[in-house]
């Protein structure tokens, strides 16, 4: 790993962290305030809502102005939205602090990624690369909880009150200026020549390509998965007694997998076709959320969710490596918030689908019915082995 990639990884870790412990803190407190999970899951739902009128221009603006100008401007929204939250601690300031954290984020991370691909050359590169880059989101989707939940327990005079709640979105608002510290300093790639004869592709032509379309198949079904675990284990903790530092530790642990898992992938990268890690991640998947409901212990979550944080964590440097693979240079940045748009129009429904049915049926056939969505899914990952050749290492990168 480069010191410059390093440094990336970092950026992108204390801006995804402020996302992640705002999305941990603000349905505790709705809770705590006596809203239904049915609110929680509209709250959540918000997190996501801002990427998907965002995603496309965002990746547009990455292709034409590079990595720092679309990062400082997601630095200030998430600096905005969780300051916010610390000032003004109501239902409706939480709401514009989802909206405001989870677009930084998305904006942020299409112009890190797009930057790390261009940068790497060749297949088994770019599957390092990206999962270098992947643990960045799991070491801040624990960063981020689990300060947030020592905060909330142990800030102020009354554990889970208000000034703990406080604290916990002011250290929050803190982490993205640590990102711009990092960021500014990251040498700009030259930008990509493009032929002006012709009209402008539109992005909805790369969905035209029937590997494209798998692809983001694929990729929904199991960003539905990771979802269901941050909705459903808030909601079963609370109702269990579980406290906040236990909950965030939970979703720190699954964090912590997704991390060692992409940590070992870099070294096995040439070893690994990207259709085989995606079928076995949903089937995996699937079996885990088959037993998920039964575990009614903070350490018996734990476990699970450990073990739904190697599944799910070795997913997205697989889709990433094979989105460059199958995108042109040019339109990596549309091809990402294409990708972006598409996972996040499903977290703005599916959070209050999840809040809906968890109301009327429980939280358990939430999990069981995604389970069996994800293993059904399976066979479009598995169909993906007939569209890609022998594994190659010749894709040229920027000269």
């Amino acid at each position: 790993m480069t010191r410059e990639l390093a440094r990336l990884i970092a950026a992108q870790i204390f801006l995804h962290a402020c996302m992640a412990g705002t999305r941990m803190a603000a349905p505790l407190l709705a809770l705590k305030e006596g809203y239904s999970p049915a609110a929680v899951g509209l709250l959540l739902a918000l997190f996501a809502l801002t990427q998907v009128f965002l995603a496309l221009p965002a990746g547009r603006f990455a292709d034409r102005h590079g990595l720092k100008r679309p990062v400082s401007y997601s630095v200030l929204a998430a600096v905005t939205g969780a300051g916010a939250a610390a000032a003004f601690p109501v239902f409706p300031v939480l709401c514009l602090a989802a909206l405001l954290t989870g677009g930084a984020t998305g904006a942020a991370i299409i112009s890190l990624q797009r930057h790390v691909g261009r940068a790497a050359s060749g297949t088994v590169r770019l599957r390092q690369v990206f999962s270098w880059l992947s643990m960045g989101p799991a070491i801040s989707n624990f960063l981020g909880p689990f300060t947030a939940g020592l905060l909330i327990d142990h800030a102020g005079s009354v554990p889970g009150g208000l000034t703990g709640y406080r604290a916990a979105f002011f250290l929050m608002a803190l982490l993205p200026l640590i990102t711009w510290f990092l960021v500014r300093f990251t040498r700009e790639l030259p930008p990509v020549n493009v032929a002006s004869a012709g009209a402008r592709p539109k992005a909805w032509d790369l969905l035209r390509e029937p590997l494209f379309r798998r692809l983001m198949l694929v990729n929904w079904f199991l960003s539905s998965c990771w979802d269901v675990h941050t909705f459903v284990v808030p909601v079963l903790g609370f109702e269990l007694g579980l406290s906040a530092s236990s909950i965030g530790s939970i979703l720190g642990a699954f964090a912590l997998a997704a991390a060692a898992i992409r940590l070992a992938m870099p070294l096995m990268a040439a070893h690994l076709r990207e259709w085989k890690v995606l079928a076995g991640s949903m089937l995996i998947t699937a079996a885990l959320f088959g037993i998920y409901p039964f575990m009614r212990s903070a350490l018996t979550m734990g476990t699970i969710s450990v073990l739904l944080g190697f599944s799910l964590g070795a997913v997205q440097p697989m889709i990433m490596s094979l989105l460059h693979q199958i995108t042109p240079e040019a339109r990596h940045g549309e091809a990402l918030g294409l990708r972006l748009m598409a996972i996040n129009a499903s977290s703005v429904v599916m959070p209050m689908l999840f809040g809906s049915a968890g109301a009327l049926v429980g939280v358990a056939a939430v999990f069981w019915a995604t389970g069996a969505i994800v293993g059904l899914g399976s066979m479009a990952a598995w169909l993906l082995k007939q569209n890609l050749g022998p594994p190659a290492s010749n894709r040229a990168g920027p000269q």
